[in-house]
Order: structure tokens, then C-alpha cells, then sequence
């Protein structure tokens, strides 16, 4: 009898140690706002626009991609995990999903994370070229370093096969391959996405943190780097200095293509930035900071000049507030928001010279 109870008794434990080592977690963030912005493009509906204008909206995202996910993990001992990522964006505004109907169109991955060795994931993730997002002082916000670049840090690649090692000394490595799944290696025009790799180093201390990116990413279509502000080589080094209450941040960022074929003829764009976070309460923080381009072949420069913060209302909700002007050269037509490159037609971008300004408040929830 005793035996029989001591196997129960030992079973339940089994199951509840079972049950410890497997977790599941859901998450999401919602974000929405109120964004004014003057310099807006103005026209007939079928044709390019001949004026700018000044326009009111409601929009999500402005501050951070409205987004949910799970994660989950399975500890098979050893000091290995087994660990999968599901993570998809949607709109506040109009709750419609991802404009490609991809479910989890940011992450989507499963893999193996060891103590010593790291981690090894495949499926989708956000590029590798996101990892600026830790440099630049509005974390990639609407408005931000991923402007001058028209979007190409924002990237998602499919096909990925990924690897995180472990922090050794303050350094750590992270390297993506994202296969294109075409019968050419880099792509011909039978699949969607061109070859994409990139590898990241990254220091940090309790007192400064650095890091360095190099990527790439090809053109589906034929393989190459003909776009510099899609498919191109691209540099990046930044420094974070943290001081109290302070955090200063500063970059510089390169983008190399092999053509202009369809860009402008512009083949290479040179980026700073710099700026700097004020924590002045544990709730409140202020931000500034300055973003600037260089595009080669007559791309002509631009500057955006940024002041915003945040208020947490508590641990998982905050207001935010970001007031930004972007000054082009006169050839050059970089907006707030990261358009595509050409005209006006159809996007934000301002009339070539002209200037753009804007306000955005709204709210932000963390469950």
C-alpha cells in the first residue's frame, strides 16, 4: 500500500516539475494617437502634386508598432531550451492586421538556446538592420532615424536562419542568413525576397554600451543591390553613454548599392545622429535630437530636428509627445515619415526643397 501511495505521490511531482519547466507566454503593446503635420503634399488626385498643405489624423503607431505575440519555452535539461517566437502587428486605428495578410508577419520562429553555446532560431524575424533601434534616441519611432533611411531598418526577412551567442566579457555576436529560396542564390524573380544576411557585435557596461552592424539585403527581382534604400550594403557603429540620469547617443550609418537602377541614380547616403535622454523623474523623461542624410548624385541632404518624451502613468501605460521639422536641401524630398523614395504622388513626401513639420500625441499600453 505504501509503495502505491509513493508512486502517486512521486507521479504528481513528476507532473508538476514537467509542468515548471514548459512556460507560455502572451504579450502585446497598443498604441495609438492624434498626429498634425504641415508641409503635406497637395495635387490632383491622379497626378503630382503642385502644392503642401497641412493635414490632421488619427494614427497608431506613431511611438511604437501596435503589436501581440507569445513566447514559449521548454527547459530539456541540460542547460538546453527549446524556444519558439510568434509576433504579429496590427492597427489600432482600424484594428486591421498586416497589409500582407501574414498573421505574424515579425516574428516567427523556433529554435534551441544553450547556456554556454547561445542561442540558433529559424523562420521570420525582423532583419538584423533593427538593431539600431538601441542607438537612436526615439527607438525608431515614426519619426526618427529610420526617415532618412525611408524605412530600410524596419525590415522583417523570411527564410532566416539565426544565431545570438552568449554575453562573454561584456561582448556579444549576433548573426542572421535569410535564404532567398530561389533556384539563384541571391534571387531571380521566382520568390519574394532576395538573399538578406548581416552580423552584429555589441559591448556594453554598466557605463557606455557600442555597437557595430554590417548588412545586406538583394533584390528579389535579379539579385542585386540596385535600390540604396532597399536593397544595398549597409554600415553602422553608434555608442549609448549612460550618466545618471542621462543617456547620450551617437552614430553613423552608411548605405552602398551597386546601382542607382531604382533610386534616383543615388548609390550611396552617409547618416548622423545624436541625441539625448533626460529621465527627470522615474516617470518622466524628456528626449532630443538631430538626424542627418547625405545622398550622393544629386540626392541632395536633409535634417530632421526632433524634442519629445513621455509620462508613465504606471508600469505598463504611458502618454507620449513627439514635435519634429525635417529641412531639405533643394534637391531633396525626405519626409517625417520614412516614404518610399520618388515623387510625391501617392506618399508624405514634400515637394523637393521644401520643408515638413509636425506634432504627435498619444497613448501607449504594455500587457
Amino acid at each position: 500500500m505504501k509503495k502505491h501511495i509513493l508512486a502517486g505521490v512521486t507521479a504528481l511531482l513528476a507532473g508538476t516539475v514537467a509542468h515548471a519547466q514548459s512556460s507560455v507566454t502572451l504579450y502585446g503593446r497598443i498604441d495609438a494617437g492624434l498626429e498634425y503635420l504641415n508641409g503635406a503634399p497637395t495635387g490632383p488626385n491622379n497626378g503630382a502634386p503642385t502644392g503642401s498643405s497641412s493635414r490632421f489624423r488619427a494614427e497608431s503607431g506613431d511611438w511604437g508598432t501596435s503589436l501581440w505575440g507569445m513566447k514559449g519555452v521548454e527547459d530539456i535539461g541540460g542547460g538546453n531550451k527549446v524556444l519558439f517566437h510568434l509576433e504579429g502587428s496590427f492597427n489600432t486605428v482600424n484594428g486591421q492586421g498586416p497589409s500582407n495578410n501574414g498573421l505574424f508577419d515579425r516574428f516567427a520562429t523556433i529554435g534551441i538556446s544553450n547556456d554556454v553555446f547561445g542561442t540558433a532560431l529559424l523562420g521570420k524575424e525582423l532583419f538584423i538592420s533593427n538593431g539600431v533601434w538601441d542607438f537612436d534616441p526615439f527607438g525608431q519611432s515614426n519619426w526618427s532615424s529610420a526617415s532618412l533611411v525611408r524605412g530600410r531598418n524596419w525590415n522583417h526577412s523570411s527564410n532566416n536562419i539565426s544565431y545570438q551567442s552568449p554575453n562573454i566579457a561584456g561582448f556579444d555576436v549576433f548573426g542572421q542568413y535569410a535564404l532567398s529560396n530561389a533556384t539563384s542564390w541571391n534571387g531571380n524573380g521566382t520568390t519574394a525576397q532576395g538573399r538578406a544576411d548581416g552580423i552584429q557585435l555589441t559591448y556594453s557596461n554598466p557605463f557606455f554600451q557600442l555597437r557595430g552592424i554590417y548588412d545586406e539585403w538583394r533584390d528579389a527581382a535579379n539579385g542585386t543591390l540596385d535600390d540604396v534604400f532597399n536593397y544595398s550594403r549597409e554600415y553602422f557603429g553608434g555608442i549609448n553613454v549612460f550618466l545618471g540620469q542621462f543617456k547620450l547617443q551617437a552614430t553613423y550609418q552608411q548605405a552602398h548599392s551597386s546601382s542607382g537602377a531604382n533610386s534616383g541614380g543615388i548609390t550611396t547616403t552617409k547618416q548622423e545622429w545624436g541625441g539625448v535622454t533626460w529621465q527627470a523623474t522615474p516617470a518622466a523623461a524628456l528626449i532630443a535630437a538631430a538626424y542627418h542624410v547625405n545622398a550622393n548624385n544629386g540626392g541632395g541632404n536633409a535634417t530632421i530636428y526632433t524634442v519629445g518624451g513621455t509620462y508613465n502613468l504606471s508600469k505598463r501605460t504611458l502618454l507620449d509627445l513627439q514635435i519634429a521639422t525635417a529641412r531639405n536641401s533643394s534637391h531633396a524630398n525626405f519626409g517625417l515619415n520614412s516614404n518610399s523614395y520618388g515623387s510625391t504622388t501617392g506618399t508624405d513626401n514634400p515637394l523637393p526643397g521644401h520643408s515638413q513639420s509636425g506634432a504627435y500625441a498619444g497613448i501607449q499600453h504594455l500587457f
